[in-house]
């Protein structure tokens, strides 16, 4: 499931949007982009949806920031800002997309998916790779025919990493995205769950996961998936 950075100064809008999101994408949120650029220096993300008019940095000098330093994450502006010269000068920052307030959220939502999927990012519900599929929401992994008994971590894990095929992630940003945040957990839960996996999915020859090391971990997808 991919993360969504939401930057907002208002707490009640960031609060609703958060609440319009959460039941379709994991969610990190900032109050302006001083907080946007501290969280994304320990967190991952996929995609950023920030307003303009913030204290302290504000949404076009956070892009501008993020841009200069070659990160390409997709950024979708939500302002009250409406003229065409806010619009030309909202692009003019390399953001990707922007709407206007009062947001409509069906239509958000119809955008970040547009934008995921531009960006190869995976919002998938079932990943197929060959003969080896999973299902985010039954919990099921099958390889030819036959189940595979993962406990739940472990799915998450491995869904995680097979959704973003030779992505690098490092044990940090896994053991956010699976265990939580305020998990008590350290790295070295990720490093034994990381071995249970490659135990239990070693007759698998439709991926592997790869340790890189003092860095992370990636999967390396060997056929072509469906993910969708």
């Amino acid at each position: 499931m991919a993360t969504i950075l939401i930057v907002e100064d208002d707490e009640n809008a960031r609060l609703l949007t958060e609440a319009n999101l959460k039941r379709f994408y994991n969610t990190l949120t900032a109050a302006n982009g001083r907080e946007a650029l501290d969280i994304l220096g320990r967190e991952h993300a996929d995609l950023i949806l920030s307003d303009i008019m913030m204290p302290e940095i504000d949404g076009l000098e956070m892009a501008k920031t993020l841009r200069a330093s070659g990160n390409d994450i997709p950024i979708i502006f939500m302002t009250a800002k409406r003229s065409a010269e806010d619009k030309v000068e909202g692009f003019s920052t390399g953001v990707d997309d922007y709407m206007v307030k009062p947001i409509e959220y069906g239509e958000l939502l119809c955008r970040i998916r547009a934008l995921l999927r531009r960006a190869q990012i995976s919002d998938a519900k079932v990943i197929r790779i060959g003969t080896l599929s999973m299902d985010s929401e039954t919990h099921v992994v099958s390889y030819d025919g036959e189940n595979i008994e993962l406990t739940k971590k472990e799915f998450d894990l491995l869904f995680r990493l097979l959704s973003y095929p030779n992505r690098i992630f490092t044990k940090n940003q896994l053991l956010d995205a699976v265990w939580g945040q305020t998990s008590p957990s350290g790295e070295d839960t990720v490093k034994v769950h990381i071995s249970k996996l490659r135990n239990k999915t070693q007759g698998i020859g439709e991926f592997e996961i790869v340790s890189l090391k003092g860095i992370g971990y990636k999967a390396i997808v060997k056929e072509s998936g469906d993910v969708r």
